[in-house]
């Protein structure tokens, strides 16, 4: 199953990282968040991706062209037709479509670009800025078990402020950065049908007004409740929260880590 990852956007609220290079290349950990997103597909499974690039998407190409090979140990024996002998091999089995799908387009224009890759049946779909420690097994078999076009993954976002509990006066838990306990927001992560597709008109459709609205409207659009942790990369504040956890060892979506 193929699955799609919109990577195109300026992210115009990061320009201090943005400048240089597209919103999905900026690390966290020291890996592009596009490698974090892909991660968590691939250990479930999923190794197929077809990338939608736009700003400065030869970024992009030029990191997953020399990907593994500039890390561990080479031998260099020049004067040969193959100079670089690698000793350790990349096992990372994925299989990736870099498409361009221009500058300006918006992210509904990016997927329908995307057609031509996507093959005849249900794929998956995510923005190339938010991480998750969803079951993507789970997500895939409530999508086959209601027989719809489209399932949303719906999250409880982080609290923008620290939450405190109070005794009277005393504080007696606070906590930095919580999931909210209340209202359900889009957090990516789709399975789709290709059906679709149809539902987007052109390069200046944002996927997440009229395909979803009338897709709402006609039953077609089903929501696969994540209560666990979520996060999008807006800003610079997400991208320092997302390095405080990584830093801290508790790396709340790295998924791939714990088996």
């Amino acid at each position: 199953m193929k699955v799609a990852i919109l990577a195109g956007g300026k992210g115009t609220r990061l320009a201090e990282e943005t400048s240089v290079r597209p919103k999905p290349m900026v690390e966290i950990g020291g890996k592009p968040i596009l490698w974090h997103i892909m991660k968590i597909y691939s250990h479930y499974g999923y190794n197929d991706f077809v990338v939608a690039m736009g700003y400065k998407g030869e970024y992009i190409k030029n990191y997953f062209a020399q990907y593994g090979t500039l890390s561990g140990n080479l031998t260099i024996q020049l004067g040969r037709p193959d100079p670089v002998i690698r000793h350790d091999h990349n096992e990372t089995p994925w299989t990736i479509d870099l498409i361009e799908t221009g500058d300006e387009t918006l992210t509904g224009g990016r997927l329908r670009r995307l057609k031509p890759y996507l093959g005849r049946g249900t794929f998956m779909l995510t923005w190339g800025d938010g991480v998750a420690n969803i079951d993507i097994d789970r997500l895939l078999a409530f999508h086959r078990s209601h027989g719809k076009l489209a399932t949303i993954t719906a999250v409880r976002p982080p609290a923008r402020y620290g939450h405190m509990r109070f005794e009277g006066d005393a504080v007696v838990a606070f906590e930095e950065k919580p999931q909210t306990a209340e209202g359900w927001i889009n957090g990516a992560f789709f399975v789709l049908e290709p059906e679709v597709l149809d539902y987007i008109d052109g390069d200046m459709t944002m996927f997440e007004h009229a395909p979803l609205e009338n897709l709402a409207r006609d039953g077609q659009l089903m929501a696969y409740r994540h209560e666990g942790f979520w996060s999008a990369m807006d800003t610079l504040r997400d991208k320092h929260t997302l390095e405080k956890i990584w830093d801290s060892g508790e790396r709340t979506w790295a998924i791939w880590e714990r088996h």
